[in-house]
């Protein structure tokens, strides 16, 4: 803990450098996003080593990394100024219209491809300076259980490398808020004037040639356990890393694919790829808009976490 004396010595920008510099890695890079120069970064750190008694961030030569009283450090200097921010946010509204705030939304890319499109509408006519940045968020590789599976996605939110998290968890712990985006199911993709199209039966599903949408490159999915349950598998002919790749090969091959849903109904037509109901039960699941609940003093934060669930029911439903 920070003493009397310390705290004499230390102001409120300090800990908003420190914060930057976590996430940026980088001197250069945080002096630009603080409007500082590089030695005036360099300065404050020094001042910082100074009162907290630690180097905080060891140089590389690709940037900086924190120490190891820089990460315990971290948590706490963010709530700090999660709840300073919170109090600011209440006293001084926040305006849209006038805002030139930086959010950052995670969320895995077949969900962004499917909330940016209207949520950039609303923006353009509501916010026009208001800023996005989307982030790729992927599940914890080999994590059965899905709702462990993005728990790395919940600690980047506690640490600020994000505002909001867009995910498929079904469970939270209490420390974090949740409003639900919209519900997903998956259809089965393929190219217009695809033989399976017109004639998707299960024997058919398990003699086509598959894609499967994989960073990791792993072709086994959970649509192989839903087979495996019934007796049943496939062949994985390919994997690609992700769901706008897939699509352009689906438009271009024999392959089918098990896509989400809303995801194909709005973007698979312009490939020539069309989707069909599956012939297996898939499963249903929801995209929750995910926050820790005390950055929710924000009003800028509650003001975008609203928006995201207006334009949710706005999206495609249908992908026949």
């Amino acid at each position: 803990m920070l003493n009397q004396i310390n705290l004499s010595r230390i102001d409120l920008n300090l800990l908003v450098l420190f914060e930057v510099v976590m996430e940026e890695r980088h001197v250069g890079r945080s002096a630009e996003r603080l409007n500082l120069s590089p030695s005036a970064i360099s300065h404050g750190l020094g001042r910082l080593r100074t009162v907290l008694g630690d180097p905080l961030f060891l140089k590389t030569p690709k940037g900086v990394v924190p120490t190891n009283r820089a990460e315990e450090l971290a948590p706490a200097i963010t709530d700090v100024l999660t709840r300073i921010r919170g109090i600011v946010a209440s006293t001084e509204p926040f305006d849209p219209a006038r805002s030139t705030r930086r959010f950052t939304i995670g969320a895995p890319d077949g969900v962004s491809a499917v909330f940016l499109p209207p949520l950039l509408d609303v923006l353009a006519k509501t916010a026009p300076a208001v800023a996005v940045s989307i982030r790729q968020l992927l599940p914890r590789q080999g994590e059965p259980n899905p709702d462990l599976a993005w728990r790395d996605a919940l600690s980047d939110l506690e640490a600020r490398a994000m505002d909001i998290a867009i995910i498929p968890n079904g469970a939270f712990p209490a420390r974090f808020a949740y409003r639900l985006l919209y519900h997903e199911d998956f259809v089965v993709a393929a190219r217009a004037g695809h033989p399976f199209v017109s004639d998707a039966n299960l024997h058919n599903y398990c003699a086509a040639q598959h894609l499967v949408v994989s960073h990791s490159g792993d072709a086994h999915g959970f649509v192989d356990n839903v087979l495996a349950e019934q007796g049943l598998s496939r062949r994985v002919a390919l994997t690609v890393p992700n769901f706008m790749f897939a699509l352009a090969v689906l438009s271009r091959s024999d392959l089918i694919s098990a896509l989400p849903r809303r995801f194909v109904a709005e973007h698979a037509a312009r490939f020539g790829v069309v989707g069909v109901d599956a012939t297996l039960p898939l499963g249903r699941f929801d995209l929750n808009i995910v926050t820790p609940r005390v950055a929710l003093g924000d009003a800028g934060l509650a003001w975008l976490v609203s928006l995201l669930a207006q334009v949710g029911p706005a999206v495609p439903t249908a992908a026949n």
